[in-house]
């Protein structure tokens, strides 16, 4: 595995890739070490910003067969949002290389994890916390999905369900206390009887019964954490609860 001594490393040699690219007019690290935060397992997440003008794809392209060459990077996976491009990249030893381009006239802080290393940015509204309907919408739609797999006989399928059911109401959870409510990154700072709520949520094996057992546990969270839609919880809470009911839908 990958040291922090190999990660400073990493840090460095794109940086100065950085600062030898004119079409590069801004730096920033972002993410969990960004602030001082961070810990041995920490990714390395850079962002940069592209002179107006200049393709986005054009730079990455370059940087991506720098990196390749230098560094046996592998590149994984492109996640575009709006003018911006993320491109995720694997290092020797299981380090992860995030690098996000961005045009200049959009380049700033989208969050708190934002410290500018070079250049100039621009004020940008961060992005809001996805909203309660939305959390529960999905979580109700998963476990329709996850009743009709399981009446299907499609167990893997339905355990895949179950789990989208759950970890959105843990999300639900984050989001009452203010916790972030994306990708996870609250679950393990909820109280300890709130996760507590959830564990028979994790579905132990691919039987009929099981999968129902966890999918109950997982829409009772779901209800309990529902304060900021109890309208919509309430009017869809008997629906939910027959469908969690072994013997409302035949075998």
């Amino acid at each position: 595995m990958f040291g922090i001594g190999d990660r400073e490393r990493v840090r460095l040699r794109v940086l100065e890739l950085a600062s030898a690219d004119a079409r590069v007019v801004a730096g920033a690290a972002v993410g969990s070490l960004a602030q001082g935060g961070g810990d041995r397992w920490s990714d390395l997440d850079l962002t940069f910003a592209v002179a107006d003008g200049v393709p986005v794809a054009e730079v990455l392209g370059d940087w991506t067969s720098n990196l390749v060459h230098e560094l046996d990077a592998v590149q994984l996976f492109d996640l575009p949002s709006g003018p911006a491009l993320y491109r995720v990249f694997l290092l020797p030893g299981c380090l992860q290389l995030d690098l996000s381009f961005t045009p200049a006239s959009g380049f700033g802080a989208g969050g708190p994890k934002f410290r500018l290393l070079f250049g100039s940015t621009v004020e940008r509204a961060y992005p809001s916390p996805p909203s309660a309907h939305e959390l529960f919408g999905y979580a109700v739609h998963h476990a329709l999905r996850a009743r009709f797999s399981i009446e299907r006989g499609r167990y893997w399928h339905a355990e895949y369900w179950v789990s989208g059911v759950r970890d959105y109401a843990l999300s639900l959870a984050c989001r009452r206390r203010n916790l972030p409510a994306r990708y996870g990154r609250g679950f393990d700072d909820l109280p300890a009887d709130v996760r507590d709520g959830f564990r028979d949520g994790l579905v132990r094996s691919l039987e009929r019964d099981e999968l129902l057992r966890a999918l109950g546990t997982a829409v009772a969270g779901l209800l309990r954490e529902a304060d900021e839609v109890r309208e919509l919880a309430a009017k869809l809470e008997p629906e939910l609860r027959a469908l969690t009911d072994p013997g409302r839908l035949p075998p």
